[in-house]
């Protein structure tokens, strides 16, 4: 008899995962998916505004120095997941390199920061796609995405590649309508009319939109050859990315001028209806719900794996460390993520947590620059210099975010080291 084919069978990676660890599945290709659409979303759309109020014309600088921190921190990111190809990114690397108090912060960070992220792009999507019914259609996407993350991690990349194709052609459409349209003026790029602190405020709003690449080695215990695959993916994931925003930057800038920029609700649907080809700009809308939805999707998974680590090393529930037998994802940890952002998306619109999510995103790149700084010569493949900027650069554009970011992302962190002593107690009493 023929053997029944289960979902993606892949003998190798199916038989090769031990018990209670995730599965191999994903190439070259579905890493750079995930990383796109992880960095191809809302953020794109959405930041330009407040990194325009900060900056004015000067936030193409501020996305510069953002790509500049990115690219340090992708490279940390990239040979530490080389070393450890386990879920949970800096998590991991923290526990390993500098201790656990390290890697609880940094996966304390990540998961309360992007819980938080992942109910603004819900409500995002659900915004853009049927105003009146914000709320309901928002849970709603949060239950299907949550689905397709614990039908296998093969179905998210599949998902994903589809939404990050609509979202590059939404991109590509608000570079062409600016430039065909006859609406770009490109001396309102110059000269900068921007103060240097402004300026670093907008790096740091725009970071918001670079933080997915992550997502790549966040997965890292669902890739294979992680040593080859990881490595080269995030660089070609965050080079994409940052090409496209430096394009629809100059763009939106030409286009509509910064001032309209900073006060626009959807600053590229702005830009392109300055022109003739002002036709455009529902295709634009349509882009930014799906990016909500590529985001959101990408968010769920690495939240879930990062839960999921932390659950394997009794930081959190142990319960939430279980693996479904058949489809290879931390099933529990994924349905825990969905059940607590649509509870947050029914009661509260998280859309101006961009600056509270940056501040815990820098500081979890911030552990994963030190954890790359104490790498020896044989396992690093790029300067150790990088980590140090890169770590420099995260700790600068923390503190330079506004006031109520700061004060709210070091109150989390307080309350992670609260957290992380009460879980040693009670474990030291066991």
């Amino acid at each position: 008899m023929p053997r029944r084919r289960s979902d993606r069978d892949e003998p190798s990676t199916q038989k090769d995962a031990p018990p209670g660890r995730l599965a191999r599945r994903l190439g070259t290709a579905d890493a750079v998916a995930v990383g796109l659409g992880s960095m191809l979303g809302a953020g794109v759309f959405a930041a330009f505004a407040p990194a325009a109020r900060a900056a004015g014309n000067g936030l193409w600088i501020g996305l510069a120095i953002a790509g500049v921190v990115a690219y340090c921190n992708a490279t940390s990111s990239a040979q530490l997941a080389a070393v450890y190809p386990e879920s949970g990114g800096a998590y991991v690397y923290g526990r390993r390199r500098l201790g656990e108090l390290w890697g609880f912060l940094a996966g304390w960070g990540f998961v309360v920061g992007k819980l938080a992220s992942c109910a603004a792009m819900a409500m995002t999507f659900a915004s853009h796609a049927a105003p009146s019914m914000a709320r309901p259609l928002a849970v709603a996407a949060v239950a299907a995405l949550t689905a397709v993350n614990c039908f296998g991690v093969q179905r998210t990349a599949a998902v994903t590649r589809v939404l990050v194709a609509a979202v590059l052609a939404s991109l590509l459409a608000v570079v062409a309508a600016v430039w065909l349209g006859g609406a770009a003026q490109p001396e309102r790029l110059w000269p900068v009319q921007s103060s240097p602190l402004g300026v670093l405020q907008s790096a740091g709003l725009l970071f918001f939109a670079f933080a997915g690449y992550a997502r790549i080695a966040t997965l890292g215990e669902e890739v294979r050859e992680p040593k080859r695959t990881i490595p080269r993916a995030i660089p070609i994931a965050l080079a994409i990315a940052l090409a496209l925003y430096a394009a629809v930057a100059a763009s939106a800038l030409a286009g509509a001028g910064a001032e309209a920029i900073a006060r626009s609700a959807m600053p590229l649907a702005t830009a392109v209806e300055a022109g003739r080809l002002a036709w455009l700009a529902p295709a634009v809308r349509v882009g930014a719900a799906l990016a909500s939805l590529g985001v959101l999707l990408s968010l769920i998974a690495g939240v879930g794996r990062t839960v999921f680590a932390m659950a394997s090393e009794r930081d959190l529930p142990r319960f939430l460390s279980a693996v479904h037998p058949r489809h290879r994802v931390p099933h529990r940890a994924e349905l825990a993520v969905g059940a607590i952002v649509a509870a947050v998306v029914a009661v509260a619109d998280l859309r101006s947590a961009i600056g509270f999510s940056s501040f815990a995103v820098l500081a979890y790149y911030a552990v994963a620059n030190a954890a790359a700084w104490t790498l020896p010569a044989g396992q690093r493949r790029w300067p150790r210099a990088l980590a140090a900027l890169g770590g420099i650069g995260c700790a600068g554009l923390a503190f330079t975010l506004p006031l109520a970011s700061v004060v709210a992302g070091t109150s989390v962190l307080g309350a992670g080291v609260l957290v992380h002593l009460a879980v040693r107690r009670r474990s030291a009493r066991r």
